[in-house]
This record gives C-alpha cells, structure tokens and sequence, in this order.
C-alpha cells in the first residue's frame, strides 16, 4: 500500500524527527513496552490531495469538544504501540487523524486503521490550548523519565516551586532550555479527568508537568524541543540525585547565580 508520506518530502521530515525522538526514549529507558505516547500536528502539511483522502476508521469520539481543533490533522501514536517500534517506521506505529466538523470526533485516514493513544482526549486538549493561546506550538509529548519520576514519590518535592527552583540550581542549562520550570500534578489515574484537567492548567505556565509517581507530558513547537526539555529537567535531577548517591546533598547554585543566568539569557520569570 503507498503511503501517506510518499511525494511529501515536508511530512516525512517530521514524522522522520518523531521516529528519532522515540527512539531516544527507549534508548533511555523512558519507554518501557507500550509506555508513553505522542501527538504532533500536521496541518500545515495537508494539501488538497490530503484533504480530499477518504476516512478508513468510523467517526470515533474525543470525549470532549474543541472547538480550535475542526479540520485539523494530527499524527498520533497507537495504542499499545511501542516506542522502539516507532522508532524504526512512525507509519507502523501510529496514524494520522482528521478532526471532524463537530470538534468531537475524529476519523483514521492512514496508513492503516491503527487507533490513537487512549489518552487522545488529553494530548488533543493540549493541542486545542495550544492554538487558542497562539503559541505556535505542534507537538505534545509523554513519557517516563525516571529520575523525575523517583523524585515525584517524596511529598517533599510534589511542591512546584520547589521542585523548580532545586532543579535549577542543579546545572546553568537547567534553567537556560527550560527557563519556565515544571508542573506537578497529584496522582490520579492516567486517562482520567482528574489528571487531564490540572494538567491543562499547569501547562498554561510550564512547558513541562509532572505527574506523581507516573511520568511527564511537555510541549514545544516540534517533537524535538518537548523532548528536550524533559531531557535537560531530567539530567538536572539525575545529577541531584548522583549527589545523595554519594552521601551528600548537591547544594546547588546560588538563588543570585541563577538570577545572573535569567538576567544574561534575557529569560522569561513567567509565561
């Protein structure tokens, strides 16, 4: 069967930069089996030929209405699809979807009938802030990152604040490529509303949220600056707990050394 991504060089390019990241992720043990998943939006790359491509799925439900979404197109990885298989061919490992008129539904135009990540409904909440908000943003991003994670099971650093500023301290890249910090949400069940709710929220303040004992879900303009982020918040609390593996407790850079960076960066202290 020809693909999607035949004679659209532009497509396959960022498609192609997803297959990268995914691997990354297994690579670094943050995708276990079927864990995590992505959403990237693609509609700047839907031409009429695109447009006019017959749905091979039913109408299925998003399980809420965004309004900012209608006649979008998105690329989604499966459900129970894993990351190192998406690593090797995205097409494989996910699909593209349309959003339909009603901004409730969507529908699978390619490659195959592969169904969305069943945390559709949250990544495409994001996607609809993202456009609303102006951000220019495309891609949305969950995985496992496991220092951050191991840190999220201490009530001592479910604290954003906290958590933000240590992580900071920890190394001056920390705060130079991911200058807005990092969300925590309580645990709550994944795919709930419970998590999907204060997530959006914290998500109009950083690009990158943390859920309690789970993982991370980030944002960025494509899928390699969300993964970035996770990455950098990572190394930051990789380092920080290298640290206690040594028998001390890193002490970090100085609150005036971390505001000599913000000053010389010209970084923003809030979104």
């Amino acid at each position: 069967m020809k693909s999607i991504l035949t004679d659209r060089p532009a497509l396959k390019q960022a498609l192609d930069t997803v297959a990268e990241v995914a691997g990354y992720l297994w690579q670094k043990g943050w995708a276990e089996r079927n864990g995590g998943n992505l959403t990237l939006n693609i509609t700047e790359y839907a031409d009429e030929q695109m447009r006019a491509m017959p749905a091979i799925s039913k109408p299925l439900p998003i399980g809420v209405t965004l309004p900012h979404l209608k006649g979008c197109y998105f690329y989604c990885k499966g459900t129970g699809k894993r990351m190192r298989d998406l690593a090797r061919d995205p097409m494989c490992a996910g699909s593209i979807v349309r959003i339909l008129d009603d901004c409730a539904t969507y529908e699978i135009i390619a490659d195959e009938p592969i169904v969305p990540t069943s945390e559709i409904s949250s990544h495409l909440s994001l996607q609809n802030y993202m456009i609303e908000c102006g951000s220019g943003y495309k891609a949305t991003l969950h995985t496992h990152p496991i220092e951050l994670v191991a840190m999220s099971h201490s009530q001592e650093w479910l604290d954003s604040e906290h958590l933000t500023q240590t992580l900071w301290s920890m190394i001056p890249e920390t705060l130079a490529f991911a200058p807005l910090g990092i969300g925590v949400v309580p645990y709550a069940l994944p795919s709930s509303v419970e998590l999907a709710d204060p997530t959006l929220q914290l998500i109009k303040k950083h690009d990158v949220v943390l859920w309690e004992k789970h993982g991370t879900v980030a944002v960025g303009p494509d899928m390699m600056e969300a993964f970035d982020q996770t990455d950098v918040l990572n190394k930051a609390a990789t380092i920080f707990m290298t640290a206690k593996n040594f028998g001390f407790t890193a002490e970090g850079m100085t609150p005036e050394a971390v505001q000599t960076i913000r000053t010389v960066f010209n970084l923003p202290n809030e979104r």
